[in-house]
């Protein structure tokens, strides 16, 4: 089996999942994982695939077809994954007045320290009481076993004190290990 990476664009509309599922299945494929939103009227995704290593290229032009009918989808095989133990899964979530800039310096100082940013969700939203606009981010992060949790949790603290947002960063599942 080859795996495939998938991104989507298109105008969002009904039917465009069913569309790529479409033809994932009728090459022998197995959709294995996805992310899936409408965002600025747009239909905007990514999805892992597993088909028949035969079947790869007519699925390949099959997916490009899908573009006379407004979906733009750009494919990639994928390596298998390399089994990193060692590395510590975390969870940052972040939460404050939503300005330009922030996921740009959060991002910076966590590449900077060799954090891996596996999965990001971001939005705004009005604050409740104020209706000022809040931003709000998740990401699991992969943490490499070399970096100093206190560290960098002190590193993230100190700049959301500048940016006047709040951050947390948390170990997730079995891993206990970060402090």
């Amino acid at each position: 089996m080859t795996d495939l990476v998938l991104t989507l664009l298109g105008p969002d509309r009904p039917g465009i999942v069913e569309l790529v599922a479409g033809v994932i299945s009728a090459h022998g494929g197995n959709w294995l994982e996805s992310r899936m939103s409408r965002l600025a009227g747009k239909f905007a995704g990514i999805l892992r695939a597993e088909l028949p290593a035969d079947r790869v290229g007519a699925a390949l032009l099959a997916l490009a077809a899908l573009e006379t009918r407004g979906l733009k989808v750009t494919a990639e095989t994928a390596a298998q994954a390399e089994s990193t133990p060692a590395e510590r899964r975390m969870e940052f979530e972040l939460v404050g007045l939503d300005r330009p800039g922030i996921v740009r310096e959060i991002s910076q100082l966590l590449a900077n320290s060799g954090v891996n940013v596996e999965d990001l969700t971001t939005n705004r939203s009005s604050a409740p009481m104020s209706g000022e606009m809040l931003f709000e981010a998740r990401a699991h992060v992969l943490v490499p076993p070399t970096t100093d949790v206190a560290r960098l949790r002190a590193e993230l603290e100190r700049l959301a004190s500048d940016l006047v947002v709040e951050v947390k960063l948390t170990v997730l599942g079995a891993d206990r290990r970060a402090g």
